[in-house]
């Protein structure tokens, strides 16, 4: 299985989760891994160039931060652009049809904050229901999301823990039955 990550992180450098994640999925056999605001910094996304990557993967990976209880702006750019009617959804837009969808993404917030009566008031399956939506669209399958919180309070052997868990659970052929 040939796996695309998309990784939409403004400030990668700065990151230790998301950096760890992207620098571990990197090693991985069969995994290609894009960091797009390095692709494209003027947010001018290659149609074609991503459309090709994602006939290319048989798995479709949107790595990022949980910013305002959705994805970065480039990931968001990315799926204006790039899903386009007639490609990746409408009767004739069958392009993604049997591939799959997974979102890995971190919250600063510990996972208490994500659930009906929390902080945040929602759970994060509620908050990523639009990424669901999404993939439902586009006849992608949507497998369990991989969440990651509270990471600004992860040492550094945690945060290297979990880029070894993401690597494990991102290639997995398994995942589609759950975790």
């Amino acid at each position: 299985m040939k796996t695309l990550v998309l990784v939409g992180h403004p400030n990668i450098e700065q990151s230790r989760m998301n950096k760890a994640w992207a620098d571990r999925l990197e090693k991985e056999e069969n995994v290609t891994v894009r960091h797009l605001y390095k692709e494209y910094p003027d947010m001018k996304i290659d149609v074609e160039r991503e459309q090709n990557l994602l006939l290319e993967h048989d798995r479709i990976v949107f790595q990022f931060p949980f910013f305002w209880y959705s994805t970065p702006a480039i990931l968001k750019e990315w799926q204006d652009k790039v899903l386009e009617f007639g490609w990746a959804y409408g009767s004739a837009g069958t392009k993604l049809h049997g591939k799959e969808f997974l979102v890995v993404t971190s919250t600063g917030g510990p996972s208490g904050a994500y659930r009906s009566g929390g902080f945040n008031h929602y759970s994060m399956s509620e908050l990523l229901k639009p990424l669901q939506a999404t993939a439902n669209l586009t006849g992608m399958r949507f497998l369990p999301s991989y969440v990651e919180h509270g990471v600004r309070v992860l040492n550094d052997e945690e945060v290297d823990d979990s880029a070894e868990k993401v690597a494990g659970y991102v290639v997995d052929e398994d995942l589609k039955r759950g975790r």
